[in-house]
Order: structure tokens, then sequence, then C-alpha cells
């Protein structure tokens, strides 16, 4: 208490010529609390203090959230408008020059209404990201269906969090990352932590892990290396990359069976356990191992490790998520908690750790392709009534539901969409299939682009609009606990740098459509609008006043008014969100991944993150400490693996699948599977993973299986690219 005490006096310590603004990290859901220090002088930011008084991570920052705030003045950052002026050189750096805003708006607006009376409105598309604050994320889609109106937004989220969203929606009837908050974590009995490489990914969550195993309890991990995070845990299930939901079935059968199914809670307020009953009972440990490739003493330990625990939390991350069964894996490790009735209580439940900065906020109110604010539905006509009466305008006018992000590249290579507004989100690095998805971006029309650097997706762009950095502008986000929270402004915009939701405002005046946003002056216009039209809906921040959010330190939706303080826990009151109030327990047949090894591809290919760089690496690779820390890829590959192949450590070799190939130095490391190779995906062009991954898409999150497909290795004496056949 006394050390607690001392870090948050000195937090608030003001030096000489120095101001500290109260805010949060740019990256990842964790959100972590920071102050910036802002130079009083020059009024620009010149260093990072961590923030003791934070609940969620008292005071740990990562290397990544310590250098944050020099991607803010950093010299790489676009200070004025850009416009290409030789269309030959789409896809570099070159062929832009300067230009002032009046000149770009002219240019996208006469540009876009051509399209538009030639093609039709669906001819232009908008495709955004959820590293953005709500209210930029609220008003994109608002922007894409009233300014646009275009049928055709959806977001980057569809290669991160929509799997979460597909399985908690069929399993609870409601989309909330995590059903506790973070600060039960590590008070609980048992963690069983699937797909989540915790301490590279989410490292200032490690404190809270650490102290599961240091009061007693278990830590299990199911992953196909053996991150930092299953060295220590008490069961590591090494199972075979894309097999999670055999694996999982597997664990849920044994839980029925040896009787640690919590009968009451099942009886009263769940639907579908004896199908799902009847389903699980193949899954014995010996045809579970078969199928994973995880032992079967190992199975029946972590089935009994979760099943005796008085609480446990499953958590899990992008590793079950990013498959072409992705919601069936969330469904099916979430059955494990509604089985045995750990739910719905503290210390006990189901969380993601979510990738982007505001993966949850950004999914819930409208740059989904099929929602609208609040996670209403656009099918649903009294949700598109209720939103119609919030923006002024009549349900047919309201655009019908679009296609997913992936899906969208193939209509524009279909010549359907023709025209792209690019926000916040870098496909030319994140999507699969590159050779495909950047030959579609090459045959727009016309792209704009909107982003605070130069990124691989802008060289494709014909106009960049330079954007702001988080630190420029301010607003909320919500963390990976579902709990809202203040971003604040600390430095004016540098150059002729302006917010998104700014540039949406002033755009919509140039395509005629002003009369619907020119209301909205300041970020805080667009919340109050914002949480107005989530009024009403499952994810409910009316409540959620700027005010409230710094008094309370957070405000977990849903927040439904003035009074509500939020909710914290998720289904204290066993009520679902399903209309007869209970959840589902889900029959998940088996299926293996879209692509197995063969004889040609014998090696399973997975991907990840490593802890110095975020997402397509547009923002960290510009940062020197974290560039030097990890400059370039790797490929990982155990040492049997290696003497096969006759592969040296740090040797330059070729990798490729049916779709693409790059060359990678070699990681030679036991803490992976002899039949799998891993490779990290922040870096792009020709060494961008995703040249090589596969888009088979999960029927209902339409997620990309980016964490599983078949792959070759090849020594290269010269590092020569061949042709894929």
């Amino acid at each position: 208490m006394q050390r607690d005490k001392f870090f948050k006096e000195i937090a608030n310590v003001n030096h000489p010529n120095e101001k500290l603004i109260k805010t949060h990290c740019a990256y990842c859901g964790m959100q972590c609390g920071m102050n910036l220090r802002v130079n009083t002088t020059t009024n620009k930011i010149i260093g990072v203090e961590p923030r003791y008084d934070w609940p969620v991570t008292v005071g740990k920052m990562c290397p990544k959230g310590v250098t944050a705030y020099q991607q803010t003045n950093h010299d790489d950052r676009i200070l004025k408008p850009l416009i290409r002026d030789d269309a030959s050189l789409k896809g570099t750096t070159k062929g832009f020059r300067e230009a002032s805003w009046d000149e770009a708006y002219d240019l996208i607006a006469k540009r876009f209404k051509e399209m538009q009376a030639e093609h039709g409105k669906d001819t232009l598309s908008v495709f955004s990201g959820v590293s953005m604050t709500n209210e930029k994320c609220y008003l994109t889609g608002k922007f894409a269906r009233v300014a646009l109106g275009t049928r055709y937004i959806d977001y980057n989220g569809r290669f991160c969090m929509s799997s979460a969203a597909g399985g908690f929606l069929r399993s609870f009837g409601v989309d909330r990352g995590s059903t506790l908050p973070w600060t039960d974590i590590h008070e609980t009995d048992c963690l069983f932590i699937a797909g989540s490489n915790t301490a590279e990914c989410h490292p200032t969550s490690m404190f809270r892990v650490w102290n599961v195993q240091e009061r007693g309890g278990y830590i299990i991990v199911a992953d196909p290396r053996e991150t930092p995070v299953a060295r220590r845990a008490d069961v590591h299930l090494d199972l075979k990359p894309g097999t999670d939901l055999a694996l999982a079935n597997g664990i849920l059968n044994l839980l029925i069976q040896n009787g640690y199914a919590d009968e009451a809670f099942v009886n009263q307020h769940t639907n579908g356990f004896e199908e799902t009953k009847e389903l699980v009972k193949e899954f014995t440990p010996e045809y579970t191992s078969e199928l994973t490739g995880v032992a079967p003493e190992k199975i029946i330990k972590a089935a009994e490790i979760y099943g005796k625990a008085p609480n446990a939390v499953v958590m899990f991350a992008r590793g079950i998520e990013q498959q072409h069964k992705g919601v069936d894996n969330v469904s099916a490790y979430t059955n494990m908690a509604l089985v045995t009735g750990k739910i719905g209580r503290p210390k006990s439940g189901v969380a993601t750790f979510t990738g982007q900065g505001n993966g949850q906020g950004g999914r819930e109110h409208g740059q989904k392709s099929d929602l609208l604010p609040g996670y209403r539905k656009l099918t649903n006509p009294k949700h598109v009534e209720e939103v119609c009466q919030v923006w002024g305008i009549t349900p047919e006018e309201m655009p019908l539901p679009g296609v997913s992000a992936y899906e969208m590249f193939e209509l524009m290579e279909e010549k359907t969409i023709r025209g792209l507004y690019l926000l916040c989100s870098n496909p030319a690095v994140s999507a699969p299939n590159q050779n495909f998805v950047r030959k579609a971006l090459k045959g727009l029309d016309f792209m704009v682009c909107a982003d605070f650097y130069l990124s691989e997706s802008a060289e494709f762009a014909d106009v960049v609009l330079p954007a702001v950095t988080w630190s420029e502008d301010e607003g909320t986000v919500t963390n990976l606990e579902g709990r809202i929270i203040k971003i604040n402004q600390a430095q004016d915009p540098v150059g002729e740098s302006k917010p998104d939701w700014q540039m949406q405002v002033e755009l919509a005046e140039r395509l005629g459509r002003g009369e619907y946003f020119s209301h909205l002056k300041t970020a805080k216009d667009v919340a109050d609008e914002f949480r107005l039209a989530s009024k009403g809906g499952y994810a409910d921040y009316y409540g959620a006043t700027w005010d409230k959010i710094d008094e309370q330190d957070g405000v977990f939706w849903p927040c439904k008014d003035e009074s509500d303080k939020g909710t914290p826990h998720m289904f204290l009151d066993k009520k679902f969100y399903h209309p007869d109030g209970k959840a589902k327990i889900c029959a998940l047949p088996y299926r293996p991944p879209a692509e197995e090894p063969d004889e040609k591809y014998p090696l399973r290919l997975t991907t990840g993150r490593v802890v110095y760089h975020y997402l397509s690496g547009n923002q960290t690779r510009r940062i020197p400490f974290l560039r030097d820390m990890c400059p370039e890829p790797f490929v990982e590959v155990h040492p049997e693996t290696a003497a096969k192949y006759k592969m040296e450590h740090e040797e330059r070799v070729r990798l490729f699948t049916r779709r693409g190939e790059a060359i990678y130095k070699v990681k030679i490391t036991e803490a992976i599977r002899k039949d799998t190779v891993f490779v990290p995906y922040h870096f792009g062009h020709e060494q961008s993973i995703n040249l090589l991954t596969i888009a088979a898409l999960d029927p209902i999150s339409r997620m990309p299986e980016f964490k599983a497909c078949a792959a070759q290795l090849e020594k290269t004496e010269n590092v020569e690219m061949k042709k894929v056949q």
C-alpha cells in the first residue's frame, strides 16, 4: 500500500515547463494508463510516465507503450494532403505531390460524384479500422451510409475480432469481449488460455496471470508454440494449428463424463446440452489426440484441473479466432464455461485478449457491413428505424447490408466496386492472399487513404489525407474488458493534419450531404450524437458520459442512463440475451483446416505477433528502438525440421505456399512443433507473410484462416525467388 501511494504521488508531480496529460496507450486492447509529458513552451509531447492509478495495469507498460509518444512528432508524418499525378506509379511511394485541402476535397468530391453517377451508389466503398475512437468509428459508419449512400463498408476487425463476436452472439446473444473485469483475473483458480501468446501480445496482463499460480492456482495453455506463458503453464496443450475445435470438444467430453457439469445451471439457464453431450462423446482423449497431436494424458489433466477449479476463466485470442471455423472455436471453448456453470459470477467467465486498441467498441457502432450503432442489425426494420431517427433520414434511404472485408477486394477485382475510401487500416499488409489484394487495390479507378504515415496501402491511393495520431484528438475507446475509457488530447495536430471525424464532416459538405453532419463541430459533439445513436441497443453507451468515465476510471457497457454506473460483470442475474434468457451450448462437429499438409506442402504455417510490433507495423516499424529490437521477420523452425532440410540458424530460406512466397531468416527453436513453422506478420512489401496465407473464410464471421495453411521450405543459396506452381 505504501509503495502504491508513493508512485501515485510522484506520478502527479509536474516538472518545470512540463505538464502531464492523463490518457491511454494507442496500441492493443489493454489500453494501459499513461500520462503524456508535454513541454508547455513548445506544446510538444516529449515523453511518457505510467499511470499507477489506472486499475487495470497499475503502472505496467510494454515496449510499444513506452515509445508510443514518438509516433506523434515523427519525421515520417504526412503534413499536407498528397495527390498522385502519375498513375503509372501506383503501389509505390513515388508520384505524389503536395496539395491544399481545398484541392484534395474538390478532387475527391468530383471523382466520387462522377463514379456514382456512372456506376451507381455502391461503386464506392469504405474500409476502416478499430484503432480509432468510438466517435470516429461511429461517424465512419454514418459517413458511408448517409454521405456516400453505399452499402459497401467493412473494417479490419474482420481480420481480428469478428470470430469472437460471432461466437459470443451465438452462445450468449450478445458480444462483449469479457464477461468480467480484468481486476478479477488474478483472483481466479484456473486460467485456460487458448491461442494467445499473452506475454508478447498483452504483456501488461502477465502480472495477473502469474499471480494465479503464485496463489496456488493453475494455468493451462493451448498453443502450437511453447510461448513464454506456455513454458510456465501447468499444462501445455501443443496442438496442431487449426485443430482447436477438436481439442475443445475433447475437453468438454471429459468434463461431462467425469461429473464436472453443473446440472442445475445447465437445466435452468442453457439450451442445447443434450445434443452437445451426444456429439462430443466420440472425442475421447485418444481420438482427440489423433486429430490435434496433443498427448492424451495432457488432455485428461487439463480437463481435470479446469473441472475441479472452484473458479476459472477461459481466455483466448486470435490463435483460435483466425480460422475458417473461428466462430465454432469460440463457442466450443465457451461451452466449457457454460457446462460447468463457471460464468455469471465474479472470478469466473470467458474473456478475449483484444488485439486492436478499440477492437470492442469499433465493432459495435456501425463499421461492420451488417451492423448499426448499439449493435443493431441492418436486417431488423425496428433497428433501422431507430437509427434513422437519430440521423434524420428515412428507412428507405438506409443502404442494404454489404459484404465482409476480404469479399470487398473480390468485388473490386470484379469492378463492382471501383472506388475506395480507406482509413486507419493497412490491408496491403494485413489482408490474406496479398498478391490478389494488391492487384485489386491497384485496379481501382480512384482511391482515397487517410493516414498519418504513408503506409503500404496508401501507396496505392490517388489522394492521401493527413490524419492525426491518437494524442492529437480526444474521444472514447472500449478496452478488452468492455470498459469505456477516455483518450485526451495532448498536443495540437502537426502540420495540416486533421482528425478523421473532421475530414468526414467537411467531405460530406462537398458531397452535398452537409445538413446531416454540419452540426458536428467538435469531438464532443460527435460523442453526444454517438451516445444517443447507441441508446436502447445491446451495446448501450448512452449513460457513459465523459464526466462519468473520468469519475469511475471508465464505465462498463451496457450503461443505459445517468444513474447507471455500468456493468462490470455480465450475467450476474443468469439472464442471457437470447429471447428466452438462456445461453446456447453449441453442438459443433469438427472440421479440419481448409488446407491440410500434403506431399508437396508438408508443413503447417501459422502466423502471429512479437512484443516489439503492432499489427501491420506501419507505426512501430518507424520507432528506432522497436525497429532495432526486431528489424525483420523470421521463420521459426524446429531443430529436427531444420536438420531435415539442412538449414542453419539465421540462414535465409524460401518459404512458399500455393499463393505466394517470401525469403526469411531461419530461427531454429525447440519452442515449436516439428510439423509447424511460424512467421510474424508485422512486415510489408515482399517481407509480408500474408503473401502466403489463405483466404478461406469462416461462414459466419467471414474471418480468413490466417493461422493454418500448408507450406514448404527450401534452401536458397542466392536468395532468388522461384515461381510458385
